[in-house]
């Protein structure tokens, strides 16, 4: 795809902090407006321990390489991008003289299609790349973030049964409570550059939430964002995996307390343990007590063993029961497999002749 010719490109807007918070609800609305684009997230933050594997970046074929797999990865990706197609080599050539960064690369890709779609903002839901949100301002000075808070108790039973996360509700209460510290230490460090907004109010009031998010960042607030059984991109992705059966529908607000039918009194108690601060911080009442013992090391052990084996189990239930949505994601998991073990192989390679050399 060529670069198109642009004075200004579009706005870069990330959503922050933890997937799982409703993101896709507020993404595919906004999407309605011509002015934004946002297509489905490369989730950059799994290709992330690939990234030392390829060396000094400096070097032109780490880097080209790094684009390539890039490229790769979206196109790896199981919601294809609408109307793109990216040449790797040309895009290497475009950015070899800038600041060399994985980010820089993704933000490239998704900063051309928002070009190529005539939109003035891009934004990426890839919400757990808040963890790089100091090396994105560095490489993007504009760079804005939404963040939506979400119960964690309600977040973290919705995490609890979705394959990408744990299957843990203490591993995945501990992931919240480090999501949102950052969220929160960035908002109160960049207040004019992240706009906080809590999934609830969304619930209760679609269009003053969405007002507020489009006034954020310069665009106008359109009626058919309130109408997403019109969306076609709502429609399609309903029916491409369960995690998303209810994104063609308005969201109901009596959901918000689901998780009380969804956790065990002790899950909540643990939830609230590790997370009243934060629920505290953004007006979320306890239900409990809240004075359950921190985990040991030992408590942790175990729940990361029990979380893999029901990993394994949801793997084998998601082709059981969902053969299309798990050849789909297995795609992009084996896309990453197979480019770590070309670079591990590479360094092995590289390692050997240096040590007869």
């Amino acid at each position: 795809m060529n670069q198109p010719t642009r004075t200004t490109r579009p706005l870069p807007l990330l959503m922050i902090p933890l997937r799982r918070c409703g993101s896709h609800a507020l993404r595919l609305r906004l999407n309605a407006s011509p002015q934004f684009h946002s297509p489905y997230p490369l989730h950059i933050v799994d290709f992330m321990p690939l990234v030392p594997l390829y060396g000094d970046l400096r070097d032109d074929s780490a880097y080209r390489q790094m684009v390539k797999d890039v490229v790769g990865l979206q196109q790896s990706s199981m919601v294809k991008w609408p109307g793109v197609h990216f040449d790797a080599e040309e895009i290497f050539t475009a950015l070899k003289n800038e600041p060399r960064s994985v980010h820089r690369i993704v933000w490239e890709l998704l900063l051309r299609s928002a070009e190529q779609h005539g939109a003035s903002v891009a934004m990426d839901k890839s919400l757990d790349s808040v963890h790089y949100a100091h090396d994105l301002m560095a490489l993007f000075p504009e760079m804005r973030f939404l963040n939506v808070v979400r119960d964690p108790r309600a977040q973290v039973a919705s995490m609890n049964r979705a394959i990408i996360h744990d299957f843990d509700t203490t591993l995945n209460a501990l992931a919240w409570v480090k999501a949102h510290a950052t969220g929160r230490a960035l908002a109160l460090r960049y207040p004019d550059r992240v706009l906080t907004i809590r999934y609830e109010d969304f619930l209760g009031d679609q269009e003053h939430t969405l007002r507020r998010i489009c006034q954020f960042i310069g665009i106008e607030f359109l009626p058919q964002m309130l109408d997403i059984a019109a969306s076609q991109e709502a429609q399609d992705l309903s029916r491409m995996s369960a995690l998303w059966e209810s994104n063609c529908f308005a969201p109901l607000p009596a959901n918000k307390d689901k998780f009380k039918t969804q956790l065990q009194p002790h899950e909540i108690e643990t939830i609230e343990s590790l997370a009243w601060e934060t629920m505290h911080y953004y007006g979320y009442e306890c239900m409990t007590e809240a004075q359950a013992l921190p985990p040991t090391p030992v408590v942790l052990a175990q729940c990361h063993q029990q979380s893999e084996k029901r990993r394994v189990e949801a793997w084998e239930q998601l082709l059981r029961s969902a053969p299309r949505d798990y050849a789909a994601r297995r795609v992009r998991a084996d896309y990453l497999e197979r480019v770590r073990q070309r670079l591990q192989s590479t360094s092995s390679l590289e390692t050997g002749a240096a040590a007869l050399s």
